[in-house]
């Protein structure tokens, strides 16, 4: 009888509510408001982290690079969770630079950062970070016509080439330092009143190991010592995704690792074709895919690609990154002395880009691209080749000329390909 009683209530509470729902010609099916409920807003939706921000595409979080211009053609930035690999250039050069542009932009931007090195003691590393170009002193260290992105049409025709006027812009420049990411000065030195109230962590090899004796199991002795350290941070720190601390403010973890499978990590792929450590590097970044696919962490490595003697160590090496940069610098190489690339120091190649919650992935329609380092600035550009429409070029450049535009796209030099002029 009890429960009949109530059931009836609450049938008839029901009843009511259809009766004045309909009587407010509305649904009887509202969200309750979490200013009514009592329920906190912030904690039905994601909290936002500082130096973040949703990608358009695929809903998928991003950090910025430090280089908003790199940002552009990995689709908006880093996203979190997932290893971007960049490909040293030969004499490891311009590698660096893009590695401390992902440091700074994590001191920045109030990121806990993670420095992992065998040859650079990590106290120096953040000690040469570049200083940031706010919104300030931007026009003042550049001029007003480098720090303004708007451009008259008129100008933009006067500019650049005919052949180069229908192609897709592409930001080089410095725009506005407070959008996503920020501008760097790289003949400048990060103030030590930001180093000092930034949180940081450094791994260097040489201390956390006597001697690098391989020992026999699966990882190099360095490579488990580091993948030991970066759990930890993770997890006592709360870094980890699948067990999130509400009352600790969430922050990103950048982790930056220099020279990894190099001899100095106990690695001697780079020595030997097949060596018995040949596995070591793979299992790694496997496991250190899985620390980051579970963690507000984003990884940035540099690696000597070019040494790898075994090129399916080097096909596992691409599979198992999520986003690979290569450089390819002209020093000691026949474009040094080039006069098509006098203007360029370098080629970038983007050569793989993650498909995170999307069945393709979001890549720039950019791909002769070129980078010049300047006093101040590191700026990645699209490559311009000269047209060749005269009878005056000799014939050594208009080989030269014919070759590099069968390497490229084919938005560059398609038309200084062919051998036939061009009549008007």
């Amino acid at each position: 009888m009890a429960a009949a009683a109530t059931c009836g209530t609450g049938t008839g509470s029901t009843g009511s509510m259809v009766a004045t729902a309909s009587k407010n010609n509305v649904t009887s099916f509202q969200r309750r408001s979490p200013r009514a409920s009592g329920i906190d807003s912030t904690s039905s939706r994601l909290v936002s982290i500082a130096g973040t921000r949703p990608s358009l595409r695929n809903g998928q979080l991003l950090v910025s690079t430090g280089l908003p211009a790199l940002d552009q053609l990995l689709g908006g930035g880093l996203a979190v969770g997932t290893v971007l690999l960049i490909e040293e250039d030969k004499y490891n050069i311009y590698s660096p630079l893009l590695f401390k542009y992902f440091l700074a932009e994590g001191i920045i931007s109030g990121h806990n950062l993670l420095i992992a090195s065998a040859n650079e003691d990590p106290t120096d590393i953040v000690q040469e970070l570049p200083a940031p170009l706010l919104d300030d002193n931007c026009e003042k260290e550049f001029g007003e016509d480098v720090c303004s992105h708007k451009t008259p049409e008129s100008n933009i025709k006067l500019k650049i080439a005919w052949r180069y006027q229908l192609l897709p812009e592409m930001e080089a420049r410095p725009v506005s330092s407070s959008r996503f990411g920020h501008y760097y000065d790289v003949s400048k030195k990060i103030p030590q009143e930001l180093i000092e109230a930034s949180k940081w962590h450094g791994f260097f090899l040489p201390e956390k190991i006597s001697a690098l004796n391989i020992e026999p199991c699966s990882l190099t002795h360095g490579y488990v010592k580091l993948l030991q350290f970066i759990q930890n941070i993770i997890y006592e720190e709360g870094f980890d995704g699948s067990n999130p601390q509400v009352k600790k403010q969430k922050n990103i973890l950048r982790i930056g690792i220099q020279n990894l499978g190099s001899p100095l990590w106990g690695d001697d792929i780079c020595c030997t074709e097949s060596g018995d450590n040949s596995h070591s590097l793979t299992k790694f970044l496997y496991v250190l895919r899985g620390l980051l696919r579970t963690s507000l962490s984003a990884c940035i490595i540099t690696m000597p690609t070019h040494l790898i003697q075994n090129k399916a160590i080097l096909a596992r090496v691409t599979n198992l990154s999520d986003t690979v940069v290569g450089l390819e610098s002209f020093i000691g190489s026949e474009r040094e002395i080039n006069p098509l690339y006098k203007d360029y120091h370098g080629l970038i190649h983007i050569r793989q880009i993650p498909r995170l919650n999307n069945l393709i992935c979001d890549v720039s329609d950019v791909r002769d691209l070129a980078f010049k380092l300047k006093r101040k600035l590191f700026t990645i550009e699209r490559l311009h080749l000269p047209p060749d429409l005269s009878d005056t070029v000799s014939r050594s450049s208009k080989q030269d000329l014919a070759e590099t535009a069968k390497l490229l796209g084919p938005g560059c030099g398609m038309m200084a390909g062919g051998k036939k002029h061009l009549d008007f």
